[in-house]
């Protein structure tokens, strides 16, 4: 707790563990990859950040990634489990294009900060090497489903060097990664790691608002977001739930989620944690079915766990176009 306490307060940094640092350098680089991934960046000015997915031909999500360029080398931050897999997939669609790909995970360690980038954050052409995380905003070409949403996010993800690592860390208190996880499940912050699985479609997670430009060109798996987010809704949301802590116990990445006593799971925990402030808390992803005011059980190891919902995802998001329903009998005419 009183690491979360001095993260939240900028008195503390945290090193984030593993992850994939990937280098794209050339003058191609920008709209070459603008053209594969989901957000409009080959307009991105030096030192700004942004967030972009890649997405299979059906619109799943199957890389999150962190994104900052220096002016001439793009910086692609993704989990430590992206690395081979995104790297495999870049070098295949380089064709004719002026791109030199590098895989730069060995070189750079990731050390994440609140308020401002840590002081020893390496720099690349003159530009610091730390991820500004638009969270919870809405980006240019964005949008949020969200009506409501927590106070702001103030976080950096810091590139430093390996052989700065310690000496950059000794600055600061030392936050583990627990604690950066209590203060993102607090901000409604979805991660790859914990909140992913094969079937994750943008708008179940209000990426649709950071990581999504609804009006650039085609990329893999646009059609998808488009016909989700203008014809249809998503079928599953994200939902920040506020657990009873009366029996000392969290539940567990994958414990499903149930209204009251019935049979049939609507849902399952994605990650849960003890917040500072507000006590046990977690992440779920549910059936968009699921009413907004329902009252929850999470069936863990150790007993079934009442839940509260605040909403992230409402169940109406979609339907941007509104089109009116096709009258069939009437030969198809509105």
């Amino acid at each position: 707790m009183i690491e979360q306490r001095e993260l939240a307060d900028g008195k503390a940094a945290t090193f984030l563990g593993p992850r994939g640092v990937i280098s794209v350098s050339g003058p191609d680089r920008l709209t070459w990859l603008h053209s594969l991934l989901s957000q409009n960046l080959k307009n991105l000015e030096p030192g700004q950040s942004a967030e972009a997915l890649l997405l299979d031909p059906h619109g799943h999500i199957e890389h999150v990634i962190h994104f900052i360029d220096d002016g001439q080398t793009s910086w692609l931050i993704v989990e430590a489990e992206s690395r081979e897999p995104l790297l495999s997939w870049l070098n295949k669609m380089v064709f004719r294009m002026q791109v030199v790909i590098a895989d730069r995970s060995e070189d750079y360690a990731l050390v994440g900060h609140m308020v401002s980038p840590v002081d020893g954050v390496a720099t690349s052409n003159g530009i610091p090497l730390a991820w500004q995380d638009p969270w919870p905003g809405v980006v240019s070409g964005g949008v949020r489903y969200a009506l409501t949403w927590p106070a702001k996010w103030p976080w950096f993800e810091c590139l430093v060097e390996v052989q700065d690592l310690e000496a950059t860390l000794s600055k600061y208190g030392q936050a583990g990664t627990m604690a950066f996880d209590a203060l993102r499940v607090a901000a409604h912050r979805p991660r790859q790691l914990t909140e992913v699985d094969e079937k994750s479609l943008p708008h179940e997670y209000d990426w649709m608002s950071t990581a999504v430009h609804l009006s650039k060109g085609c990329y893999r798996g646009q059609e998808t977001v488009a016909k989700v987010h203008n014809l249809g809704h998503p079928p599953r949301r994200l939902a920040f739930l506020h657990l009873d802590g009366s029996g000392h116990a969290l539940p567990e990445s994958g414990d499903e989620v149930f209204i009251g006593d019935a049979e049939s799971a609507r849902g399952k925990i994605t990650i849960a944690v003890n917040h500072y402030e507000m006590g046990p808390i977690a992440l779920a992803i549910l059936s968009r079915s699921v009413p907004e005011d329902a009252a929850l059980i999470v069936r863990s190891s150790t007993g079934p766990i009442s839940a509260s919902q605040e909403v992230i995802v409402p169940a109406s998001a979609g339907k941007a176009a509104n089109l009116p329903k096709r009258n069939l009998l009437m030969g198809g005419k509105h």
